[in-house]
Order: C-alpha cells, then sequence, then structure tokens
C-alpha cells in the first residue's frame, strides 16, 4: 500500500544497559513490522533511529517499543526534523574536477528542477518507469513544469538517471554533445549521484529538485585508466562543488494543521501560530454551531509541544490535527554565518559527528 504520510520526525534510541542492545534490535525489528508507517533506520555511526510522521506517532511507538517489543529500558534522544538540501540558481561557473589519477576531468553544471517537477516526481507521474516520449511531452509543457524550468527538448531522452534511491526528486543529465567514451562511465556516474544526492553536501542530508547537467568530459583513452575507483569519487566531488556554486539553501517540511475551537478562543490560536512561524491560511465557520474550522502551515521544526502550547492559550478548548503537506525553502543562506539556516547545519553536523562548518569549495573543484 501507498500511504500519502511521510516519516519526518525523528528520535534516536538507545539502550540504557549495554546488555539489552540485542533486546532493542529485535524489539525494533518487530516494531517496523507492526507499523507500515514507522521507519527503522540504523546510521552509519550506530546510532538507531526512528522515523515518525509527528510527535505523538512517535510517542506511540516507543511505548510500544518499551513495553511490548523490546522489553527493556530505554534512552531517547530530542526529537529531529529532516531537512532537504535544494539550489536556488544555476551554478555561477563551470565546475571541474580531476580524478585521482589526473587523467580524467568532468565538467558540470547544476540547476534547479522546480517545485512542480519535485512534486510530480515524487508522485511517480515522472520517473525511470515512464515511456521517454511522455515523460517529454510532461518536462516541456509550460503548464506542467513552471515557465523558467521548461527543458529543451534534446534533454529529455538524455536523462540518465534519478536519485537517490533511483526514483527520487534529482535528475543527472547528458548535455554533451559528441563526447567520445562519454558511455563508458555512465555506470560509475549515476553510482555517484545516488551517493551524493543521498548524502548532500552542507549537511549528509538528502538532495531536493536538483538537477545536475554534465557538459563535457576529458577521459584517459586506456580503459584501466578509467574505472569506477577513478571516476566515482570524481563525479561526487563535482557534484558537490555544482551544488555548492549554485546557491544552495534548506528545504524544511511543513504540516498542514486543522483546527476546530469556538470561535472566542481564535485570538489565542493566532498568537500560538505566530511565535511558532505558523501561517493561517483559511478560517471558516461551520455552519449552526459555535465552531470554527481553521488551517494553518506549520513548519514541522517547530511543531514540538504545540498541542500543548495551544491546550494553554485556549484553555483546552482547540484541537489541532497535523498532516505532512509539502516541502517549502527555508529563508536565509545556509552559508552565511549567523544565519538560521547555518545554525541548523551546524547543529545536524554536530549530530551526525561531521567535521563543523561546511566543506568549502576549493575541496571539490579543480583548476585547468
Amino acid at each position: 500500500m501507498k500511504y500519502s504520510v511521510s516519516p519526518v520526525v525523528r528520535v534516536a534510541v538507545d539502550v540504557k544497559n549495554a546488555n539489552d542492545l540485542p533486546k532493542l534490535v529485535e524489539g525494533l525489528k518487530k516494531l517496523s513490522k507492526s507499523d507500515p508507517l514507522v521507519q527503522v533506520i540504523t546510521e552509519e555511526s550506530g546510532e538507531h533511529i526512528i522515523a515518525g510522521c509527528g510527535e505523538l506517532h512517535v510517542e506511540i511507538c516507543l511505548k510500544d517499543l518499551v513495553e511490548e517489543f523490546a522489553k527493556c529500558d530505554i534512552k531517547k534522544g530530542d526529537p529531529v526534523v529532516t531537512y532537504k538540501e535544494t539550489v536556488q540558481a544555476e551554478s555561477n561557473q563551470m565546475c571541474l574536477s580531476k580524478s585521482p589519477n589526473k587523467h580524467n576531468r568532468l565538467f558540470c553544471k547544476a540547476r534547479p528542477l522546480g517545485d512542480k517537477l519535485s512534486l510530480l516526481i515524487e508522485d511517480e507521474v515522472v520517473g525511470p518507469k515512464n515511456d521517454v516520449k511522455d515523460r517529454a511531452k510532461i518536462l516541456i509543457d509550460e503548464e506542467q513544469v513552471e515557465e523558467e524550468y521548461v527543458w529543451e527538448k534534446d534533454d529529455t531522452s538524455k536523462i540518465w538517471s534519478f536519485g537517490p534511491n533511483n526514483n527520487g526528486p534529482n535528475m543527472f543529465v547528458d548535455c554533451a554533445k559528441g563526447v567520445q567514451f562519454l558511455n563508458e562511465i555512465k555506470d560509475s556516474v549515476e553510482a555517484a549521484f545516488q551517493w551524493a544526492t543521498r548524502e548532500g553536501v552542507l549537511c549528509d542530508e538528502h538532495m531536493r529538485g536538483v538537477r545536475v547537467d554534465i557538459y563535457d568530459v576529458a577521459l584517459h583513452a586506456d580503459a584501466i585508466h578509467r574505472g569506477g575507483g577513478q571516476i566515482i569519487p570524481t563525479a561526487r566531488r563535482v557534484i558537490y562543488a555544482c551544488e555548492l556554486t549554485a546557491e544552495p539553501a534548506f528545504q524544511e517540511p511543513i504540516f498542514l494543521c486543522e483546527i476546530q475551537t469556538p470561535d472566542d478562543v481564535v485570538g489565542g490560536i493566532y498568537q500560538t501560530l505566530t511565535q511558532r512561524r505558523g501561517i493561517v491560511i483559511s478560517e471558516e465557520p461551520i455552519p449552526g454551531t459555535p465552531l470554527v474550522n481553521m488551517k494553518a502551515h506549520l513548519p514541522v521544526g517547530e511543531s514540538f509541544g504545540f498541542t500543548q502550547a495551544l491546550r494553554a492559550a485556549t484553555s483546552g478548548r482547540a484541537f489541532p490535527q497535523c498532516v505532512f503537506d509539502h516541502w517549502e525553502q527555508m529563508s536565509g543562506d545556509p552559508m552565511e554565518a549567523g544565519s538560521k539556516a547555518n545554525s541548523i547545519v551546524e547543529e545536524i553536523r554536530k549530530r551526525k559527528g561531521l567535521k563543523v562548518g561546511i566543506p568549502s569549495l576549493e575541496n571539490f573543484i579543480d583548476k585547468l
């Protein structure tokens, strides 16, 4: 079955007593079988992560885990929100990376796909399973894809891969004209593209809505010197360089929050929402009752403790229902020290045990 909810809230769990670790692992397996919406992930750092659809959902999962499945004491981390990395403009320069043996060069640029197209890919309207002609019709149609992101007819038949997981909302496109040996490195470049889109350059989060175009390659004539070991790390570096030169930004998940409430406490609700960057999108009275049905967009990152705050502000008369609605671009530049986006990068990097600070462009780009 396909569910319309995506797991956006994550909590790391660990055992209090080291001897109980096998119990926890077994319990997590049972938990993921018992609830189709929970994702249980083991990070490379060895953390066990439970991802659910909201604060309440994750709490219930943890309760089940302790009482039913694992039957041992666990300690849980703070709830964390998944972000996606994206780009806002076309790369401001052609990015060149050389392979470790200096015999191969890749020239690429990145640009945004646009929101509508990202959604079409996520809804599986556009994807690797489509017929090439049907896909081309959608990509060059101004109504389906936003005007500034309309594709060239030639490029639509040269999509190498979608990523991450071969069906995500990022594309790798071959824009090269008559280049030798290009098809021989296709598999290596695709592997690198999957890897790079799964772990973006800012803080190892998934990328979303990024299109990487390869314009030119200079490859060694001998096949031994252009194997996967040379091409994969090079392609990954050039994709990172493209992301850093194309105004990188964050997308955060947004809840659609429906609140049913008596109309005399609406003021308190507006106040609670504004404190948490929420935006009210509609407010309709329910005919024949003194109730109002309000809809608002609330960033998932601000939704922890929202229910309690709302009840406190309305003395328990408002009931929120939150479901994941869409991804929205975050304001602020992640590269600029002191901005909100930058503090998120620092937090995530610290949590994942990565080096402090975004890696600089010099690490990924080479001189001619």
